[in-house]
């Protein structure tokens, strides 16, 4: 779920589809009679280099993102929609002295993109085709593309995929440099275990600008370009026009066989806890139940890789708990293992589970799956990405922190949830969702990308949404509180240790900056880094040395 990780706007989309050699899509999907269009050949038209000014009428929608509490006003808003026009507009930034940020999907959580201190924002959710390169025998997906899009075109025309995240709208740029997750990362590991090669218009010391295709290629000389790509997070290097996804090792021509296959069907179960039925002991067992079954059945090669599951524990006020779980219905014993890991979170806790009948964090009701489906798993991942409004609301204002578990949660971290969970504010959007990680994201070790959370099992993401700014306060320091409530043991934040691992940089969170918040000895950038921090940097100097693309919590320059 993003960097967020929705039946959005319709918008074309066009392909040039031939079985292995170049099938391109582009826009996102308005809606679910989309697989003819997947097969036609249409002519798309492209716009060109559009300049957005305020004398504009469309300028108030392209200067915030999916989080209202940001609203921007930059100088201008460039459109574009081919690969080569970006570095005329940075380059005229860059002349110009003008501080420029880029928006793909618009699902960034704070202020990085639009921010008071920006004079031009990149807008570039129009690079979204996505294609087969026979001369790299791998997938390029241009940045600006949805990751529905991408799972569509690659599955349908290919029968293959990459294992990213669930929200449909959000879009690779963001997604991938930040390391991804989805339902398929426990199987198939994260998107990033995939990325063979990036292209990043990038900023010399002389002030010039020149495009550079990195890749994984262990003699490629910008090897290291490609290696922050991979994790490193968004903004940070320079403007990323497409990626190439290929898996590692993988032989021959065939695209058929250059990406992992997903499960042809899968099981979708969808459940609930109502809030009046729980104690803090049941409350407690039903957490570290979670938490046991994933640190317990995560190892290479297990079994139970099959399921993943994400638990979103609601604020009292929403009225019940929720947990979705998809299993791989084509391995041996798949319903058997659905039914064992339900019977497993409900092991203690004596509280008969329901149908999910209310929302939960992003997600609408999902009545119909109290009884696990078996479906497709295309319509599974349709399902979840779009069947639900949360996600499209256009006025919601958000709120996020996150945390990496390697263990079972501390007593003094099960009490610290259950106070805040069950306070006597009304915060029916307050949640924490635990989601589930283990088995291949582990197996690189922690340098081989710049991802480094190589050895957690599950991880946490605080949430609010509400609608009204006169609520921003509340729902800010509830946030605030928990958080650091469940982490004062360590400051504050989740250090890396043995139970902790750091916080996901998809879920950016300014507060890791502020010793107000951050009261232990280690700092934001150790807190998504780890010690891949030190080597980011030394990519900073090579490819950004004038420090030009930067935000809040951008990589430094050593």
């Amino acid at each position: 779920m993003s960097s967020k990780d929705g039946i959005g706007r319709r918008r074309l989309f066009t392909t040039a589809a031939a079985m292995g050699g170049t099938a391109a899509l582009g826009g996102a999907l308005g809606g679910q009679a989309h697989a003819a269009t997947t097969r036609e050949a249409r002519t798309a038209t492209g716009f060109g280099p559009v300049k957005v000014t305020a004398s504009d009428a469309q300028y108030g929608e392209l200067v915030h993102g999916a989080n209202r509490r940001y609203v921007g006003s930059p100088e201008a808003v460039h459109l574009v929609d081919d690969v080569s026009q970006v570095a005329g507009v940075v380059q005229a930034a860059v002349t110009a002295g003008k501080r420029l940020t880029v928006t793909s999907g618009g699902h960034c959580l704070e202020d990085f993109v639009f921010h008071p201190d920006v004079d031009v924002v990149l807008n570039v959710s129009r690079l979204n085709k996505v294609s087969y390169d026979a001369g790299r025998r791998a997938f390029a997906v241009e940045t600006g593309a949805q990751l529905l899009d991408v799972y569509t075109l690659l599955y349908e025309v290919y029968g293959v995929t990459v294992p990213g995240g669930i929200c449909y709208s959000v879009a690779a740029g963001g997604h991938v440099s930040g390391g991804g997750w989805g339902l398929l990362c426990r199987p198939l590991g994260l998107i990033i275990d995939y990325l063979h090669a990036v292209e990043v218009v990038v900023v010399g010391a002389d002030g010039k600008v020149r495009t550079v295709v990195a890749t994984s290629d262990r003699n490629d000389p910008h090897r290291e370009l490609w290696w922050a790509h991979a994790g490193g997070g968004g903004g940070n290097f320079g403007v990323v026009t497409r990626y190439w996804f290929r898996t590692p090792g993988a032989t021959g021509t065939d695209p058929k066989k250059l990406l992992p296959k997903p499960p042809q069907e899968v099981y979708l179960s969808a459940v609930s806890w109502p809030w009046d039925s729980m104690t803090e002991a049941k409350f407690s067992r039903l957490v570290q139940n979670y938490a046991r079954w994933f640190t317990t059945h995560s190892a290479l090669g297990a079994p139970e890789l099959a399921l993943a599951s994400f638990l979103v524990l609601t604020h009292r006020s929403s009225g019940q708990m929720a947990m979705v779980t998809q299993v791989d219905a084509t391995v041996p014993h798949a319903r058997a293992m659905l039914d064992d890991f339900l019977a497993a979170m409900g092991e203690g806790v004596d509280v008969r589970t329901g149908a999910v009948t209310r929302r939960f964090a992003e997600f609408g009701a999902m009545a119909e799956y109290a009884e696990p489906r078996r479906l497709p798993w295309l319509e599974a991942t349709r399902y979840l990405g779009i069947t639900n409004t949360n996600l499209t609301d256009p006025t919601y204002r958000q709120e996020y922190k996150s945390s990496y578990m390697r263990a079972l949660f501390p007593d003094e971290q099960l009490a610290a949830l259950w106070r805040h969970l069950t306070t006597d504010a009304t915060l029916p959007g307050a949640s924490i969702t635990l989601s589930s990680y283990g088995g291949e994201v582990n197996r690189p070790a922690p340098s081989a990308t710049g991802y480094p959370h190589r050895e957690a099992f599950f991880k946490m993401m605080w949430m609010s949404l509400w609608n009204d700014p006169a609520q921003d306060a509340d729902h800010i320091a509830w946030n605030r509180q928990c958080y650091a409530d469940v982490y004062a043991s360590t400051g504050g934040v989740p250090v890396p240790n043995d139970v902790t691992d750091g916080c996901y940089v998809n879920y950016p969170d300014n507060d890791l900056n502020d010793p107000r918040y951050n009261q232990s000895s280690t700092p934001w950038y150790t807190l998504y880094y780890k010690d891949n921090y030190p080597r980011l940097q030394q990519v900073k100097k090579t490819y950004d040395p004038k420090n030009f693309f930067r935000h809040t919590q951008s990589v430094r320059l050593p």
